[in-house]
């Protein structure tokens, strides 16, 4: 028996030496991986109150003003937005927070309520730029969107629920990256975070963990079940659409000018149909009709790339600029053929 419990006690004292070894005073030290370069070293000197601090006086609301039958301005819906560049009062919302607005009513984070100025507003990205004549302004700073990561620290500023709510913060985490929301047959990507978004919050910020902008919040889903759903632009999506709205008012973007619908591997199968996009109709006047497309053309590639669905052959067009040829892989009457088009600029 003593040999026994002298064997335990010297057992546990080596037991204790190795752990003190392992885990020496002040705790055991940061890996590579929470260097100071690195995107999460920023969870620890810039916390979500810093952020908060910091990022809060650039988030405004932005009230949709129509008039009433006595010609009387209120307020039709809400949102929010981001001041971007404080030297000239460009702010940046979604497309959805302005659109139809008779006047627009800027409320700042120190209380002034100041006149908006539509700039621009792009349907497709759900982006618009409003400016304001303002002094004392504070602008937030440009993150970089392509470094995210997915579990990655955010924090969404915005105004849910209106203005009696400003500001309010919430965080979370990058939960994937390249999502894509699609609208009227066009495929925005966005971030998909856990953060709360609520209406309200539409035209709001997302920020990563060293306070920088990285996204603008623009569409949550609200279904029965679904809880933990935000989505947000990435700001290096916005970048040139934003600059296009200030020096233009308006995107230029690439068309080919059809519509149709797409056939898929099934539906091709079944119908032994070729697969690919399925021409119904050839708009007069534009870049398809001048190349010769026709009603009963099927598209299967474009330029080498094939594609799997209306979204992805119209984001396919989207990475064209204007003036730029593209290559058409066509099935007509069984025939596969090769159709060059030049795209024009999508009518205004």
């Amino acid at each position: 028996m003593r040999r026994r419990s002298l064997f335990s006690i010297v057992l546990s004292f080596l037991f204790a030496a190795l752990l003190c070894a392992s885990f020496p005073p002040g705790g055991p030290a940061l890996t590579s991986a929470w260097a100071a370069d690195s995107p999460y070293a920023g969870v620890f000197n810039w916390p979500v109150p810093r952020i908060a601090k910091a990022a809060g006086p650039a988030i405004v609301s932005i009230s949709n003003m129509g008039e009433t039958i006595t010609e009387r301005l209120v307020e039709q819906s809400a949102g929010s937005g981001v001041i971007i560049d404080a030297e000239n009062g460009y702010i940046v919302t979604n497309n959805h927070v302005v659109e139809g607005a008779q006047a627009l009513q800027v409320g700042l984070a120190d209380g002034r309520v100041i006149k908006g100025r539509l700039v621009g507003r792009d349907v497709r990205s759900d982006l618009a730029v409003v400016k304001i004549d303002a002094d004392n302004l504070t602008a937030v700073p440009m993150g970089d969107s392509d470094t995210l990561e997915v579990g990655e620290l955010v924090v969404a500023i915005g105004n849910p629920l209106g203005k009696e709510f400003a500001r309010t913060v919430t965080h979370g985490i990058v939960s994937a990256l390249d999502r894509t929301l699609d609208a009227d047959d066009i495929g925005l990507k966005v971030i998909q975070t856990d953060a709360a978004i609520n209406p309200g919050n539409s035209g709001g910020g997302l920020f990563n963990a060293r306070g920088e902008l990285i996204g603008i919040n623009s569409a949550k889903i609200a279904l029965e079940g679904v809880e933990g759903m935000g989505f947000a632009i990435p700001v290096n999506v916005a970048k040139p659409i934003v600059q296009q709205l200030i020096t233009q008012g308006y995107v230029a973007r690439p068309w080919l000018g059809v519509e149709g619908v797409y056939i898929s591997e099934a539906i091709s199968a079944y119908y032994d149909l070729p697969q690919g996009f399925y021409i119904r109709k050839v708009s007069p006047n534009s870049p398809a009709a001048a190349a010769g497309l026709r009603r009963g053309d099927v598209i299967q590639s474009l330029d080498g790339n094939s594609f799997t669905g209306v979204s992805a052959f119209s984001n396919l067009i989207a990475a064209h600029g204007v003036g730029d040829t593209i290559q058409l892989n066509v099935s007509r009457q069984g025939e596969s053929i090769t159709v060059a088009v030049v795209l024009a600029q999508l009518p205004r």
